[in-house]
């Protein structure tokens, strides 16, 4: 094999060579249309600009708001520790996050959720647990310990 036959495997659309002549199709205005803005060199588009037709966003009815003081939370369920944690082990978000339980910790913090059954005594540290992850965290003999967010 030897440079000249080298080719691109992608086929691409040619590149459009405008201001060639009358006879390419886009001589004289290389398809800018007459005179005005858009015609001169440095213009560009508002994105999403219809034209002067009233614009698909502002088309659209608002709906909803956004919540100031909605707090997201990193979840796992007590099924998750049943499965990953031996008995009487230590649980925070820092060692889930080492065991890939966890991605990115929420601004929250962390919240326990009690779907799946526990058998184990663990002792697990978060910023909030749900009433039936509590119930089946110290029914097992485990501990619910409430860190600061």
């Amino acid at each position: 094999m030897k440079l000249h036959d080298l080719h691109n495997t992608v086929k691409r659309p040619a590149r459009k060579r405008v201001g060639r002549g009358d006879a390419s199709g886009q001589g004289r205005t290389a398809g800018r249309g007459e005179k005005g803005a858009a015609a001169r060199s440095g213009f560009a588009w508002r994105p999403h600009y219809e034209g002067g037709q009233m614009p698909l966003f502002r088309r659209m009815p608002k709906r909803g708001f956004t919540n100031p003081n909605h707090q997201e939370f990193t979840v796992v369920n007590v099924g998750a520790l049943e499965k990953h944690f031996e008995a009487g082990a230590e649980v925070s978000a820092t060692v889930l996050g080492t065991k890939g339980l966890i991605g990115r910790l929420e601004s929250a913090g962390l919240k326990i959720l009690g779907d799946g059954a526990l058998t184990k005594a663990v002792n697990v540290k978060a910023q909030k647990f749900s009433a039936t992850a509590r119930q089946k965290i110290e029914a097992a003999g485990g501990t619910c310990v409430i860190v600061g967010a």
